[in-house]
Parts: C-alpha cells; structure tokens; sequence
C-alpha cells in the first residue's frame, strides 16, 4: 500500500460513495476500485460491505482506518517540519550567550534579524561560557555567542564584535572621580566577580596578571547583576563590560575606563563543525557575519 492509496482509502471511509470521491479527487472511478482493491489484497480481507451501491466500513475496514489516520497524521507533520526548515523565512533558531551579552548584543541582532524575517521564532538561554560551548556541541543550540575565544577545536568560532570591559567601583571610592586608571591601581582592593567558569572572569584574571598581582576575590557570584549590586554595597571593585551608551553606571557605582592594553574582551559566534539544522539558523548565521565588523577597541 501506499501514501495516496491510504488517502483515497480514508476519503473513501468518510464518503461512503466511490462515485463523489472519485470526482473530489479528480481520478477516474475504475482507478479507486482497483486501489481498494489492492488495499484488500495487501491485508487479506475485504474493508467494505457494499450495499445498494455505497460502501460501508467493515470491523477489519474500521482498524486499517484508525492506523491510516495516524500515518497520515505523522506524514503530515513531518511535510510540515521539512518545509519549515528549509524555509529560512520561517522556523526557529536556539540560541545560547553569556548573561552579559543578553543585555544588548543578543537583542539587538534578533530584532533587527526579525525586521527582515518577522516569522521566525527564536528560543534563547543565557549561560556561563562552558554551558554555551556544550549547548553547541551537543546540539542544544544552533548558535552561540562567547567571549573570549574558546579553546576548543570541535566548533568554528568567529570573532564578531569588540567590547571595552571596565572598573566598577562604589559611588564613594577613592577612584571614583577618576576618568581612567591602571588596573595595578587598584590591587589591594577586594574584588567583586564571576565564578572561574565565565568568561569575563578569566578576562579580569589576565589583566591581574599582567599587572603584576593576583585579585583577592572576596565575593564569586554568578550574574553580572549581582557583582553590580555587590559594588554599589560597597563590598569590592568589578570588572564588567561597558554598557551601551544610554545605560550608564547602576545605582550607587561609577565606571571608571581602563588603560591597559588588553581592557577589552572578543565577542564571537559558535556554531558545530556540520551543517545547520535549519535554514533559519543558517540565515542568521550569515546576518551576523554580515551586520557586525569585530575591531580591536585600543586600536
């Protein structure tokens, strides 16, 4: 049995009346009888009681119906999933990005994706940088957006953007009215930061280092909310990254620019060393590659 005979069979079912069916269809009568007729070979059992020129299911006719249906059912939704992601205009794209770059970055690019492609849908989760590169590896997510560079060989990374990071420190510290310092300047302090697994944290580790110190960390949390609220407490410094212009400094802190060298961190996109599971999330692979021009901040 095939597809179009299981159709021609349910049609049939639901009819009554070869003739009408035949003409709904646009196939000749001789043709659905032959079909009905192949059905009941294949399963070895009439599926009809003819009466006075109609057809009407028998109990073996009733079960092949309900699993037709069902198959019909299954063919129709797999048509319909085929079609979505072949479509880059429509389907979704899972997307995983550090918490800091769920501030600005991440919707800034999908709105502006969406001004082009309004239906397709995105699902997004905010993670430390390991659970993003294994969101990617593992499939979780089409896409993925870290910083710094990953150090890993199994994914493609492609550096997309630049960000200055900066000092947080409480609205009453000594720098506070500086407009930019060292970042050695600011060793005996304790520090408010990210747990060792985040990016922005090993960033903040390098600039200790290559300024001679190790940061006393007095306070690991997990969000960059939290480490802001935490300087504005008073309680340490941070390194953050600069928000966009019109956010400015939270409540009860001041940004302060840094001068060293490496103050910035490289933004770049993930994705698995294979073809994309849709057409949509490799069109907005291609838009991000497009839109956004990675420069060196200090250069």
């Amino acid at each position: 049995m095939n597809l179009q005979e299981l159709r021609w069979f349910v049609a049939i079912t639901e009819s009554e009346n070869i003739t009408a069916v035949a003409a709904e269809m646009h196939v000749t009568q001789p043709t659905l009888s032959r079909a009905i007729s192949r059905l009941e070979v294949s399963v070895g059992v009439k599926l009809f009681d003819r009466r006075q020129n109609r057809l009407h299911l028998n109990r073996y006719g009733e079960i092949l119906r309900a699993h037709a249906l069902r198959a019909l059912s299954e063919v129709d939704t797999a048509q319909r999933r085929i079609t979505t992601l072949a479509d880059p205009s429509e389907g979704t794209v899972s997307v995983c990005f550090l918490h800091s770059l769920g501030e600005w970055l991440v919707p800034n690019l999908i709105s502006r994706f969406r001004d082009e492609h309004p239906k397709v849908r995105f699902e997004l989760r905010g993670a430390a940088a390991d659970s993003v590169i294994d969101d990617v590896r593992a499939g979780r997510s089409d896409l993925g957006f870290v910083a710094p560079e990953p150090p890993v060989h199994d994914l493609v990374w492609t550096p997309v953007a630049a960000e200055p990071v900066r000092l947080l420190v409480p609205a009453g510290h000594r720098l506070a009215r500086r407009k930019s310092v060292g970042f050695a300047e600011v060793a005996e302090d304790d520090f408010v930061a990210l747990t060792p697994e985040y990016g922005l944290r090993q960033l903040s580790d390098r600039l200790a280092r290559a300024a001679g110190f190790t940061p006393r960390i007095a306070f690991s949390v997990t969000e960059v909310g939290t480490m802001s609220a935490m300087v504005a407490a008073g309680v340490g410094v941070a390194v953050v990254p600069a928000p966009p212009a019109a956010a400015g400094a939270p409540e009860g802190t001041v940004l302060v620019d840094l001068r060293d060298r490496d103050a910035w961190r490289s933004i770049g996109v993930i994705r698995a060393d294979r073809h994309f599971t849709s057409m949509a999330a490799e069109g907005f692979h291609r838009f991000v590659l497009d839109t956004l021009e990675p420069r060196n901040p200090t250069s």
